[in-house]
């Protein structure tokens, strides 16, 4: 087939890598536009496109997408399908409809769940037991187009959303390629999403991270790993921003007595164990954070080079 990519970030480069080394043909690449990132501002390429040179495919960067100049140059390239993983931009219908087999997306969850910006990461701060890539044919809503093939990945205890983008950014290249394959032998029936079973992921913010304490130990646990690495879980704490990079949940197996105290205090200060916080539900124990201006550091080192003490309190909302 002759392929037009469509991805901006790393996650879309292993699948980009393996539609190189296949048998198809990636006739055009479509990112976003090159950004300014760094305190100097150096005008930086996207993964995707760094790939793309590299390979000798050419690059089309348009800040709309949607613009007719630019809605006729893709249809001018007359590819067989559109392969489409975490682009960035929404697609107009003149452009789904514009290669042969359409606009396929890979999506980083198991639709209709966590249809959206942020997928896996909602899927951790939830405390979901199991997430995936779902390949889908794309039509003009967000994530509501027909589903073709799923793969799954368990998550992990004490995963974060940086561990789980990782393993995710892997099964892309290897379900687009069967997918491809069972759409030329027309051996493939898309399946429409049960929209009962639909949840929305919505794009993060840093405000997102800021933590209640009056929700339960697990939900601030969860929040804590599924905002990790971007953009982070934070708290303040006698006039300082604290990030939260780690914690345990000790739940109701606390012998601490906190029924009296406000959420958010300190309830337990122990080298080990971390920093006991009391919740609306139960004590979260912090192993590792990050005052501002600091590095990261764990509890222990934390402890050693600050002064707290049972009593003290992390602001709430």
């Amino acid at each position: 087939m002759k392929i037009i990519f469509m991805g901006t970030p790393e996650f879309s480069v292993p699948t980009l890598k393996a539609l190189i080394d296949s048998e198809h043909e990636i006739v055009a690449c479509y990112t976003q536009p090159d950004k300014p990132k760094g305190r100097g501002k150096k005008m930086m390429m996207p993964p995707v496109k760094q790939v793309c040179i590299e390979h000798d495919i050419p690059v089309y960067q348009p800040t709309r997408i949607r613009h007719l100049e630019h809605v006729e140059q893709f249809q001018a390239i007359k590819a067989d399908v559109a392969v489409v993983i975490a682009y960035g931009q929404i697609l107009p219908k003149a452009i789904l409809e514009a290669p042969k087999y359409g606009c396929i997306n890979i999506h980083a969850s198991l639709l209709p769940k966590y249809r959206g910006a942020a997928p896996y990461q909602w899927a951790v701060i939830n405390g979901e037991k199991e997430t995936g890539i779902t390949t889908m044919q794309m039509d003009v809503g967000m994530d509501t187009g027909d589903m073709l093939l799923k793969t799954s990945l368990p998550i992990a205890p004490d995963e974060t959303a940086g561990s789980l983008h990782d393993k995710l950014m892997t099964l892309g290249g290897p379900l687009i390629l069967d997918t491809l394959k069972k759409i030329e032998a027309q051996s493939i029936t898309p399946k429409v999403q049960d929209e009962e079973q639909a949840t929305y992921a919505p794009m993060l913010k840093k405000e997102s991270g800021q933590i209640d304490w009056s929700c339960s130990a697990k939900t601030i646990e969860q929040l804590i790993r599924g905002l990790n690495p971007w953009p982070s879980a934070f708290s303040h704490l006698n006039g300082a921003l604290i990030k939260l990079w780690k914690a345990d949940a000790d739940g109701d197996n606390t012998t601490l007595d906190v029924a009296a105290l406000k959420p958010g205090t300190i309830c337990d200060i122990d080298k080990k164990k971390g920093i006991g916080i009391c919740c609306g539900e139960g004590v979260l124990y912090i192993k590792e954070l990050q005052q501002q201006g600091k590095k990261r550091m764990n509890a222990t080192d934390y402890l050693n080079g600050h002064v707290l003490c049972v009593g003290d309190q992390f602001d709430s909302l």
